[in-house]
């Protein structure tokens, strides 16, 4: 006897897609931000920022060193609450946050190998005189081998309304 068997679908699990965007000082960290912020609010993903503190250059005494790494540490977590409150109004998930001590690719790499629910990187590229920026730089002569996730360069100087047209 042959009978028809149903399947019913399974239910669609919403996206566990994190989008990773580097929280640095650059003008180009708004098209980034925006661009996967619509993305995760569009298809049902979640936004993480990153913020790298480095390591202060040359010899200071030891309490002025302490003193600028804790102002700089105060600093990116006000930076990061005021990001987090963008994505939300753009429609995303509060954002995880991440703050690292160290060299921005360095870290940037050892979280995206240890957070194994990062899916893409998404990174603003410089307008400025044809320089894309230092990290770009880095990825594309050094550290795109060390990357396990797909990298989106967004243009720093589309519009929000171009970006939204992307998405």
């Amino acid at each position: 006897m042959n009978k028809k068997r149903t399947v019913k679908p399974k239910a669609l699990k919403p996206s566990n897609r994190l989008f990773l965007v580097v929280a640095d000082d650059s003008k180009e960290l708004h098209q980034a931000l925006y661009y996967a912020a619509r993305r995760a609010a569009t298809a049902g993903g979640e936004i993480a920022l990153f913020r790298c503190i480095e390591p202060v250059e040359g010899q200071l005494w030891g309490g002025v060193s302490e003193i600028m790494e804790a102002e700089t540490e105060q600093a990116s977590k006000i930076l990061l609450e005021k990001l987090s409150n963008y994505c939300e109004k753009l429609g995303a998930p509060k954002p995880r946050t991440f703050v690292r001590k160290g060299t921005v690719h360095e870290e940037l790499f050892n979280l995206i190998d240890s957070e194994e629910s990062i899916r893409v990187l998404v990174l603003g590229v410089s307008t400025e005189h044809g320089n894309p920026g230092p990290l770009i730089n880095y990825i594309i002569n050094k550290g795109s081998n060390e990357c396990r996730v797909p990298i989106t360069i967004v243009p720093g100087n589309l519009s929000d309304e171009q970006i939204d047209a992307l998405i």
